[in-house]
This record gives structure tokens, C-alpha cells and sequence, in this order.
């Protein structure tokens, strides 16, 4: 019903009426925060071979290498996991910002892997890149 008239008569009423959207972006807000939280849980990586072009650096990033015998380093230095974390730590006391690429063995068990990254995390380090080999063409 629309508003009446002095005689009678309805008026045609030329306003948008913003409830229902208000209604509809409150929920919108809520399901997105209800989400968001459940879609950094997971890890989906597919190590072994990439396609794109690398990334270019404008630092140089620390590269920690795990090889096919689980034996870490970082630069080509080895590492017992241990040291690696102090390594990180005084790296990181230097520069917050340094990126971190990791690169393992495919044949490298994948638990062993998750656990250099957590350490990698735990000192404090957000950026985190894979190292990769392109697909061999055919």
C-alpha cells in the first residue's frame, strides 16, 4: 500500500526502497565471514613441474633446499634442521621482508617438506615461494 491523498487516491511512490538490499548484504557479510576463515586451512600444491615464466626478484631470496636424501641447506650450505632454524631467525632479524624460495626433491617425502615450511613460518617469514622445474616437452 502506498500513501493516500487528501481525496482518496493512492500515490505512486518513486523511491527505491534499500531495506531488503541492506538485508541482503548483511547476510553476504556474514556467510564471508563465516567462510573466509575455513579457506586458509589447506595446502593444494603440485610440486613437481610448472609452465609459467619465473618471477623477477629485486633481493636476492634465501633458497632452502631439501635434497632426495631429506638433507637440508640454505644457499648450497648445509644445514642440520636445528641450524637452519637459527639461520632463519638471524636472517630474519635482518630483514623481515627477504623472500624464501624451497626447493625439494620430488621424491622427498611430502611430511618432510611441511615441516621445513612450518619452521619457515614460525621464524616468521610470509613470503614463501616453490622452486620448480619446467615440463620436459614432447
Amino acid at each position: 500500500m502506498g500513501p493516500i491523498r487528501g481525496n482518496g487516491r493512492k500515490k505512486l511512490v518513486s523511491e527505491i526502497n534499500v531495506t531488503p538490499l541492506v538485508d541482503v548484504m548483511l547476510v553476504l557479510l556474514i556467510i564471508f565471514m563465516i567462510t573466509a576463515p575455513m579457506m586458509t586451512q589447506g595446502l593444494n600444491v603440485d610440486l613437481p613441474e610448472t609452465t609459467s615464466k619465473s618471477l623477477r626478484q629485486e633481493e636476492k631470496p634465501l633458497v632452502v633446499t631439501i635434497d632426495k636424501q631429506g638433507e637440508i641447506s640454505i644457499n648450497n650450505v648445509p644445514q642440520v634442521r636445528a641450524l637452519m632454524v637459527q639461520e632463519l631467525e638471524k636472517n630474519y632479524a635482518v630483514n623481515k621482508d627477504q623472500p624464501i624460495f624451497l626447493r625439494a626433491d620430488k621424491n622427498v617425502a611430502y611430511g618432510i617438506v611441511v615441516e621445513v615450511m612450518t619452521d619457515i613460518k614460525t621464524v616468521g617469514f610470509d613470503k614463501i615461494g616453490m622452486i620448480t622445474k619446467p615440463p620436459e616437452k614432447k
